[in-house]
């Protein structure tokens, strides 16, 4: 089957992860119940680091976007491989400093950040701090100016290239607009990248990076606009470095996942990777490092939830699996953006004849919370276990306890 992987297997019209039956699993740890996959998500990183390293010598900081998924069990699992973190709050920097990441491994990049953020990473010395506004920049001379003056304070600048690329319009975070019509908030804009540098320099602030996030869900299609987006940023590099800036590393962010239906054209990592090497082997950058921030690429397809379909339901000529969990407290996504959608399997039988189409409906008093819509499953009854596939990243993250229902455990096999 098309979402089979060396971790996710279906063998005798069964289910398995890492060669334990689901259906076993849901029977000893109850349902709904996150399933992860540790072999996945090491081979995930593995594999995105080989595609760099084959083209260039530089070194490659993987920054896990710790917002995909904050379980510390992962994040000490990315650890050990080599993973740094990229973190956004001050929240996932006590996550990540407490799975044994050191200062230094961490980039923080917030956005409308307040006092009380800017104080409280300001406190980790070595950590590095992306500029995301001229404006923002004001606020943390400020904050070093009355608690840290003695600081050495690493920055890098995230630049806003004038692209951007997502599956949904809320999760575009470059160009103008995003395609719905709303402004994006995110990054210095292109004419603000060398002020903004000088300025954090004369303020006492050391750049030492340029940073960039175009947006999330990037399939074969999108292809055009990143590698465009990823000549744009070397070619500032290039501006900045005649300006006398030498920069460390530069930042090209994360935006490429797993393959999440069976017609999607994945995004072309291999060529991605060997785009930016030969772009920055070609631009003679006196740079040490290309950094990453992958989060759904990593976990993704590495997790899965199950839920115990409770009974099957007919009204008006619609079909509906029933089942003992809600999106909003398990898998939001569907739930808030229109184009997500996660492959659903019927554990207890994974057989591709004859089906129905079925509306995987949660347990939420709202119309919203369906899993699938009118999807195609084999004959399924209750007590069948079902999974939702790649529901390792924002998955958990941004669960919520909506109907005061609680937000399911999470195993790691």
């Amino acid at each position: 089957m098309w979402w089979e992987n060396d971790s996710l297997k279906c063998e005798n019209s069964k289910l398995f992860i890492e060669k334990r039956e689901a259906t076993q699993l849901a029977e000893q740890f109850g349902t709904p119940l996150f399933l992860y996959s540790r072999a996945r998500v090491l081979s995930n990183f593995q594999t995105l680091l080989q595609a760099f390293q084959a083209h260039s010598p530089l070194n490659i900081h993987i920054h896990y976007a710790l917002k995909a998924n904050p379980n510390i069990e992962l994040l000490k699992i990315l650890r050990k491989a080599g993973s740094r973190i990229d973190a956004v709050s001050p929240g996932e920097v006590a996550q990540a400093l407490k799975a044994g990441y050191k200062n230094h491994q961490i980039l923080f990049t917030g956005t409308s950040l307040s006092t009380e953020d800017l104080q409280s990473v300001f406190g980790f010395e070595d950590m590095i701090v992306n500029i995301d506004a001229e404006e923002q920049l004001e606020l943390m001379r400020e904050v070093k100016d009355r608690g840290f003056q003695d600081r050495k304070i690493k920055v890098s600048i995230r630049w806003n290239p004038g692209v951007g690329s997502g599956f949904n319009p809320k999760v575009v975070t470059a160009g103008e607009r995003a395609p719905d019509g709303t402004p994006i908030k995110f990054g210095v804009e292109e004419k603000k990248v060398i002020p903004v540098f000088k300025k954090a320099v004369d303020y006492g602030f050391i750049p030492l990076g340029l940073h960039q996030h175009l947006g999330s869900g990037w399939i074969k299609e999108d292809y055009e606009v990143i590698r465009q987006a990823v000549d744009n940023l070397i070619e500032k590099a290039i501006e900045l470095q005649d300006e006398g800036f030498n920069l460390e590393f530069l930042d090209f962010g994360g935006g490429f996942g797993p393959r999440y239906s069976e017609n999607q054209d994945i995004f072309p990592l291999q060529d991605y990777a060997e785009h930016i090497c030969r772009r920055i082997s070609q631009s003679k950058l006196d740079i040490k490092a290309i950094a990453l921030e992958p989060g759904k690429y990593l976990v993704g397809d590495a997790g899965i939830l199950l839920l115990r379909v409770e009974y099957v339901k007919e009204s008006y000529g619609n079909l509906f699996a029933c089942v003992n969990a809600g999106t909003f407290n398990t898998v939001p996504r569907p739930a808030i953006y229109t184009q997500a959608q996660h492959p659903i399997i019927n554990c207890s039988n994974l057989e591709t004849g004859e089906g129905r189409r079925m509306t995987v409906a949660g347990n939420l008093c709202e119309t919203g919370d369906v899993f699938g819509k009118e999807i195609l499953l084999p004959p399924t009854k209750r007590g069948d276990i079902l999974a939702i596939l790649c529901a390792g990243a924002y998955c958990r993250s941004m669960a919520s306890t909506f109907n005061l229902r609680d937000i399911p455990r999470e195993i790691i096999v």
